[in-house]
């Protein structure tokens, strides 16, 4: 299964750069390969300074070895090794039109010191957060995630899109990141599902994602922007920086098993802004989104 999923990632990276790049039409991926010394590694790709992305990276990994005591401590188990691989990536687009968006799909194994495996599952998602708000692209990106779930069960889009707006939520701003989408871990074996079902799952997802983001993207790009539009941007990119920093646990996790810290933090946008006290205008569009956003809403 590891080696399967690890294949699918490698494979899934390529066709999302290809297609972004084509989107972009000026930047390309740089790509960094890195070794972990504990065991493993990865495969990062950054787009910078783009005509339509500023920045964004395409990143996989596969890193394995003894689990860190703070990692034990928090998974509940005793000295054990672990494998985990996958996906991730954030892409900040310059016209603030235009979303931002985020998504990983990632597989964990847990051994004993005899190389059995004691635990395995797979998590993920993927998730939208526009600046300004365009309802239609919110339910496209809804509609196309919850068609993915459908062909494996009914329950999966309700259930894991409940997930995504309660992790993606900014506890000490009380309001969400974005618009949502899905959000899934700890998907295991049972009498239900094996986990080659969970397998078709995950990359059915997987590859709904250019689907779901692509022709937001293409449709938002040439939109005209003002000054005041960008600092807009800015000043809510800021609150995706401090859910990633204060409760993202890929991030925790990454920082805990002494993974790279370049790839951890490629999800940090080039330019933010932090204003004091900030309230955008009554009846603005910038009032419009943050309603959404301290209210989740059923988009299909």
């Amino acid at each position: 299964m590891r080696a399967e999923f690890y294949k699918y990632i490698e494979d899934l990276q390529d066709s999302i750069c290809e297609k972004l790049e084509e989107i972009d039409g000026t930047a390309k991926f740089q790509q960094d390969l890195w070794e972990r010394e504990e065991g493993g590694g990865g495969r990062t790709r950054v787009i910078e300074n783009g005509t339509v992305f500023e920045k964004g990276g395409v990143n996989i990994s596969a890193v394995h070895g003894p689990l860190a005591p703070a990692m034990q401590q928090y998974f509940k188990v005793g000295d054990v090794d672990f494998f985990a691989c996958g996906l991730s990536l954030v892409i900040h687009p310059k016209n603030p039109m235009v979303p931002t968006v985020h998504a990983n799909w990632r597989y964990f194994e847990m051994y004993d010191k005899d190389g059995n495996v004691l635990d395995q599952w797979f998590g993920g998602g993927q998730d939208l957060t526009p600046y300004y708000l365009f309802e239609e692209d919110a339910e496209h990106f809804h509609k196309v995630s919850k068609e993915a779930c459908d062909k494996h069960s009914p329950e999966f889009y309700p259930q894991y899109k409940t997930k995504c707006d309660e992790y993606f939520w900014n506890s000490h701003r009380n309001e969400a990141r974005g618009i949502g989408g899905l959000f899934f871990d700890y998907l295991k074996a049972s009498k239900e599902k094996s986990i080659e079902d969970w397998y078709d799952f995950v990359t059915e997802v997987g590859d709904s994602f250019l689907e779901a983001y692509v022709p937001i993207a293409e449709k938002r790009k040439h939109l005209p922007y003002s000054e005041a539009n960008r600092t807009w941007q800015e000043i809510r990119r800021g609150r995706y920086v401090e859910f990633n920093l204060v409760h993202d646990k890929g991030t925790l996790f990454g920082l805990k098993t002494n993974g790279r810290i370049e790839s951890i933090l490629m999800s940090l946008p080039p330019h933010v802004q932090w204003v004091y006290d900030h309230h955008p205008e009554p009846g603005s569009e910038e009032e419009k989104i943050l309603e959404v956003l301290e209210k989740p809403r059923n988009w299909v």
